[in-house]
């Protein structure tokens, strides 16, 4: 008796390995739970937080701590961590764009040159380059104000750097002839090179809005009035100097990270077009 035919394959796909994909779903279990015990932990009442022994579910689910936090000026802080996270997301995409097309499709003298160095400031750790921040910003009398924590920010060096890479692969031939139809570098750079830069600008904003978003040390640095903290510096209320309200502690830093979820999920699929075409994985 002969065997029974297999059945035939589609053209072009193939079999996903099951050790793989549970290989894959154990890592993104194990890189969700912070998120869940972060959840778990705001709706929990504050036996379940100092009792003994993990629980993996609140034994009387509560809104208590999300009361705390809303009785602090969680609105005000909320709406400044918008208004300097915008701000900083919109100058920092700006010069890094420009400056990527200048290193990019430009020629000058020195532009390898400058472009080393620039990538060699990415080994500064950020705790050296804040002592000469503070002093231009109080050099310029911006203690105090929001423009002491936008301006400072408004330049990444990785920016930068992948906007050049990205704009290396757009063909030298596009640029050229937008110049032979009479257009100019900034004409050029406006009708031809953003267009084309849709998922390098997806990148730069997200990567920019998290980084902002998540800054905690400069803004308690130059901030002083309380009315002006952002809401990751809010944080600093819950937390005594001898006891901290974990429940709460946890409850606004939920409200926090769902903004962040939100634009990751809404701008998904530019971020990984932008890294694959700037050959950085």
């Amino acid at each position: 008796m002969a065997p029974p035919a297999r059945s035939p394959r589609a053209p072009g796909r193939r079999p996903v390995p099951v050790v793989r994909t549970l290989l894959a779903a154990a890592v993104g279990l194990v890189m969700l739970l912070p998120l869940y015990w972060m959840v778990l932990t705001a709706f929990s009442p504050l036996t379940d937080l100092y009792s003994t022994g993990p629980h993996w579910w609140p034994s009387a689910p509560t809104l208590h701590n999300f009361r705390t936090v809303l009785a602090l000026p969680t609105g005000t802080w909320l709406m400044n961590s918008v208004v300097v996270t915008l701000c900083v997301v919109a100058l920092t995409v700006t010069v890094n764009l420009l400056a990527g097309y200048a290193f990019a499709k430009t020629r000058f003298r020195g532009r390898s040159t400058l472009f080393l160095v620039l990538v060699g400031t990415m080994t500064v750790p950020l705790q050296v380059l804040m002592v000469p921040q503070f002093k231009m910003v109080g050099g310029l009398g911006l203690f105090g104000t929001f423009w002491a924590v936008i301006l400072p920010a408004s330049s990444a060096t990785f920016g930068i750097f992948l906007s050049r890479q990205f704009m290396l692969a757009i063909p030298d031939e596009v640029i050229e002839a937008a110049r032979c139809d009479g257009a100019g570098q900034f004409r050029t750079f406006v009708s031809v090179v953003l267009p084309l830069s849709k998922p390098l600008i997806a990148v730069l904003s997200l990567l920019t809005f998290l980084n902002q978003w998540n800054d905690f040390a400069w803004p308690l640095t130059v901030l002083k009035d309380h009315d002006l903290y952002t809401l990751s510096v809010g944080l600093l209320f819950l937390q005594g100097q001898y006891t901290s309200d974990y429940g709460a502690i946890m409850a606004l830093a939920l409200i926090s990270v769902l903004p962040m979820v939100v634009i990751f999920l809404c701008f998904q699929r530019y971020f990984v077009q932008g890294f694959a075409r700037s050959g950085i994985k």
